[in-house]
């Protein structure tokens, strides 16, 4: 999916619990921006790696953090070993350990010269609730987050639910849910929505009705194309209406 003339490579960077791998794309000419990309459950793998080379091939700096490298280099999860991801989560203990690892990939951005209004954050089912996480504690310039469970009914008890700080969110954030996810009910989705209206920051929610968890993913079963080239475009008009 991504554009076939841009390379990524990794790159390490020190963290206060270790180093940690950065999978990082940069555009050919000169970036309008830079981006975090957020991991789903599963790791850094090739579709989080293609994520990023898209957000490169659209104009931006883009790296993924490997929020898994407590466990050793190179921990991805095959979709649906759900065993496996929790396994790496007892390793990822609290948010404090995820805003440690975004600030590691803050850092490295910051010193390519990105400030942080010129920096956004995309991440994708557990990386959907870390860029709301993000957008709560880091005055970034935006936010968007794909499926993002455990926002509003917390999932894990190192990772609350986040809803009751809505008024404490610093950047804009743009929420992308599917109806038919298992995982989210879309009365959740519907008490965030409200609850935003609490928002000091721009704010958008969509709601795809024919779409599962994992819409965005051509790897996965639930993968739609319609409506992940939908959502990607809406993220892409996001990073560029509030990154400046």
């Amino acid at each position: 999916m991504s554009d076939a003339n841009i390379s990524g490579q990794d790159v390490t960077v020190e963290t206060a619990d270790g180093p940690m791998r950065l999978y990082e794309a940069k555009p050919p000419g000169e970036a309008r921006g830079a981006i975090v990309v957020i991991q789903e459950a599963f790791g850094v793998n090739p579709h989080i790696e293609d994520v990023t080379r898209r957000a490169a091939a659209a104009g931006y700096h883009a790296v993924a953090p490997d929020l898994f490298h407590r466990s050793g280099p190179g921990a991805i999860v095959e979709y649906g070993n759900f065993e496996k991801v929790m396994e790496y989560f007892k390793d990822v203990w609290g948010d404090e350990a995820i805003l440690t690892d975004v600030d590691a990939a803050l850092a490295h951005l910051r010193a390519a010269g990105h400030a942080d209004s010129r920096i956004g954050i995309v991440g994708f089912c557990f990386g959907g609730r870390v860029s709301f996480l993000v957008a709560l504690r880091r005055a970034l310039g935006a936010a968007v987050g794909f499926y993002g469970g455990g926002i509003v009914t917390g999932r894990f008890p190192q990772f609350p639910p986040l809803v009751s700080e809505i008024a404490s969110l610093q950047a804009p954030w743009l929420g992308l849910f599917g109806d038919q996810d298992a995982s989210i009910p879309v009365e959740d989705v519907e008490q965030l929505r409200e609850a935003l209206r609490a928002a000091k920051v721009a704010t958008e929610i969509v709601r795809y009705p024919d779409a599962g968890h994992g819409f965005h993913c051509d790897r996965r079963d639930d993968y739609r194309p319609d409506d992940a080239a939908d959502a990607w475009r809406r993220a892409l008009d996001w990073f560029a209406s509030h990154l400046h």
